[in-house]
């Protein structure tokens, strides 16, 4: 996994006097949506009470797009090329 930040926080713009080392997660963050931490999932985003994984967002994405049932091609390959590099 790289060093990039995992956990990204909406409420960082609003904490910039905070340092650097107070802005990372002391402990695991958890998706509320589907329950797995931040270590198991490409990214999360934590909101002020509620927390949601890159997995959670693409499976939202993806039922907004198939609710309409006429998905573009260019959507298509990018859902698939998502899905196909999570299950590596």
């Amino acid at each position: 996994m790289t060093d990039e930040k995992k956990v990204v926080s909406l409420t960082d713009a609003r904490d910039k006097e905070k340092t650097e080392e107070e802005k990372l997660p002391q402990e695991a963050v958890y998706c509320s949506f589907c329950g797995r931490p931040n270590q198991v999932v490409i990214k999360m985003v934590k909101g002020p009470g509620v927390n949601i994984c890159s997995e959670c967002v693409m499976i939202c994405v993806q039922y907004f797009i198939m609710e309409n049932k006429l998905p573009s091609s260019e959507v298509k390959k990018v859902l698939d090329s998502f899905w196909k590099g999570i299950k590596k």
